[in-house]
């Protein structure tokens, strides 16, 4: 390219982010913002056999992943809205389908798959047809669902109205990992409750659903190798068998949703044992697992044999945080043990988190780890970890600084179970704080807000998650010059979003006030 080609190029991304910047303080409700967005000020009527075109489309769709996106958009659009003709007022002003051409004819669903998207929505044309280009099938995906919020239904005309047209969107995320995690030890959820979470996810553009399988106080998952794990169940129904975990990997995946399942261990992990008791240390230590025991690492790799044939996902997560050892020194066969090898308690925690990492890694997986990990013996760890920083701040700058990758849960602003913790904390949280080396931002590949299940289950799950994860969600997604210097600056767009969920029967909590609080008088949604 050319200086004047250059200049051109970058004459343009001056002029995308200026209309972002301005169309910010107009009326624009969609979230996450995306990248660059220009619009006008026409109104369109949706077509009562509003179609999808697919001409000139490298993707043969064969799984259907497009046409039930498509299909579920377009109910979405609709609601329960009794939908009456479009007025006659000229096929031009009548919107007839989406036209969606996708680059790339693979629909594998990978850890950094493209997610790019433009969408057009032209004001002219017979018939006017809104335009969608996407490298995959999952960046398409997120087009529909910015379409569907240009989409309003008109009480006045009772047909469904797209304003402010023409549209011109341009849109990908800032980072690859946007992450939701749902914790099933503590309180089993439904597939149900899952399935609509992960319904819920789509419309924020989160992509990772942390599957937090189980715990200390409950092991729900069926391990066929090891069909006695699931006796830590805390009833007969309150279980999930393998095939019912892939129907949650297969419902995700094709909504472009990874699941990250996690074992966490060698804590957390007390319930292991009511199906295998010789894997506690004793009947007065039931946790940490025994780390003299072989038994105990070939059940671990037993498991994720397992997992492997369901959980795809590059990662699995095998946590190891909040370890208490020293039940480990007064077990006199443990204690033994480790004197024979020379290990103190920390050494003894080391080689238990590497061998355990060494067994992921002989399944295909890369390793995700809580950051007492790190903060124990960071240097240590396999170069293919990723860092889950949960404690608090300045651990993501110098996990990215030893040359590890880092995903941040803060605690203190990402916690969605802490019901102090309010969407401005939310929304200002920055995961690349203190980190100014752009080999060093490459390393921290996103973000995750969390919801520890003590106190929640399927009755509360919803309200507790939104509207604050959408709060994280466009940190996670939307360019940081285009992201608000002031939460107050996108108070309205979030109320909007807040009541849009509810539209969608998403049980989102009001704005105001801590998470998880109920309205506290009559009035309109959107000042909640």
């Amino acid at each position: 390219m050319g200086r004047k080609g250059i200049f051109l190029g970058l004459l343009l991304v001056h002029i995308l982010v200026i209309s972002v910047a301005d169309t910010q303080k107009k009326n624009l409700y969609i979230w996450p913002m995306p990248v660059s967005v220009s619009h006008g000020q026409h109104t369109l009527h949706l077509s009562n056999e509003f179609e999808l075109k697919t001409d000139g489309s490298k993707y043969s769709d064969a799984s259907g992943i497009l046409r039930d996106g498509f299909s579920s958009i377009l109910k979405i659009i609709k609601g329960d809205h009794v939908i009456e003709d479009a007025p006659r007022f000229g096929s031009y002003l009548v919107i007839k389908g989406i036209h969606v051409v996708i680059l790339s004819p693979s629909d594998e669903l990978q850890h950094g798959v493209n997610e790019t998207y433009r969408l057009s929505v032209p004001v002219d044309g017979n018939p006017i047809y809104a335009h969608v280009e996407a490298q995959t099938v999952y960046g398409a995906l997120h087009a529909l669902q910015t379409f569907s919020q240009l989409c309003y239904f008109g009480f006045e005309t009772r047909v469904i109205e797209v304003h402010q047209a023409p549209w011109t969107i341009f849109d990908q995320p800032r980072f690859s990992y946007r992450g939701l995690l749902i914790d099933t030890s503590r309180h089993f959820l439904p597939l149900p409750v899952i399935k609509k979470v992960i319904d819920s996810m789509t419309y924020a553009k989160l992509n990772v659903l942390h599957w937090h399988i189980v715990d200390t106080q409950s092991f729900p998952l069926e391990i066929p190798s090891y069909p006695r794990l699931w006796d830590g169940a805390y009833s007969r129904s309150e279980r999930y068998t393998m095939a019912e975990a892939a129907e949650i990997v297969k419902y995700a995946q094709r909504r472009g949703i990874h699941v990250l399942a996690e074992l966490d261990v060698p804590g957390h992990a007390e319930s292991w044992g009511i199906g295998y008791p010789s894997i506690w240390p004793s009947e007065n230590c039931t946790q940490p697992l025994d780390v003299s025991n072989d038994f105990t690492f070939k059940l671990i790799d037993a498991i994720l044999s397992d997992f492997s044939k369901v959980f795809k996902y590059r990662f699995v997560h095998l946590g190891g945080d909040e370890v208490d050892t020293s039940c480990w020194t007064f077990t006199p066969h443990v204690s033994d043990w480790l004197k024979k090898r020379g290990l103190n308690e920390s050494g003894a925690y080391q080689y238990f988190v590497l061998k355990a990492q060494q067994i992921a890694l002989s399944h295909g997986y890369e390793i995700i780890n809580w950051e007492e990990t790190f903060n124990n013996f960071g240097s240590k760890l396999n170069p293919k970890t990723v860092v889950h920083n949960w404690l608090g701040g300045g651990v993501a700058q110098k996990v990215v600084a030893a040359g590890l990758r880092c995903i941040v849960s803060n605690q203190d602003k990402w916690y969605l179970d802490h019901l102090d913790a309010t969407w401005e904390g939310f929304y200002s949280n920055e995961p690349l704080t203190n980190i100014t080396k752009p080999e060093e931002q490459a390393l921290v590949i996103g973000g995750e807000v969390c919801t520890w299940g003590e106190h929640i289950d399927g009755s509360d799950i919803e309200q507790t998650i939104w509207p604050r994860a959408a709060a994280a969600a466009e940190r996670l997604w939307t360019p940081y010059h285009n992201l608000a210097k002031n939460s107050s600056e996108v108070t309205a767009r979030l109320a909007n979003f807040r009541c849009l969920l509810n539209q969608r029967g998403v049980a989102a909590a009001p704005l105001a006030g801590p998470g998880r609080v109920a309205p506290v008088e009559p009035g309109s949604c959107y000042k909640q």
